[in-house]
């Protein structure tokens, strides 16, 4: 299996806690911190959209 660094976590309030991670060889993962086994995973520039997208406010409507 193919080695994932994974960034400190980010919590909202509560227990909500995600983590994001990168390896080697362009994948980028998403997982609730202690799931880090079942993560969602998509390449970098999939994860750069998604973060450019909810900074630009495209998901405000789910807060």
């Amino acid at each position: 299996m193919t080695e994932i660094l994974w960034e400190d976590p980010f919590c909202g309030e509560g227990a909500s806690c995600f983590r994001l991670g990168t390896d080697i060889t362009g994948n980028a993962y998403i997982a609730v911190v202690g799931q880090e086994d079942t993560p969602l995973t998509d390449t970098i520039e999939a994860l750069r959209a998604l973060i450019r997208d909810i900074k630009a406010g495209k998901a405000d409507h789910l807060l």
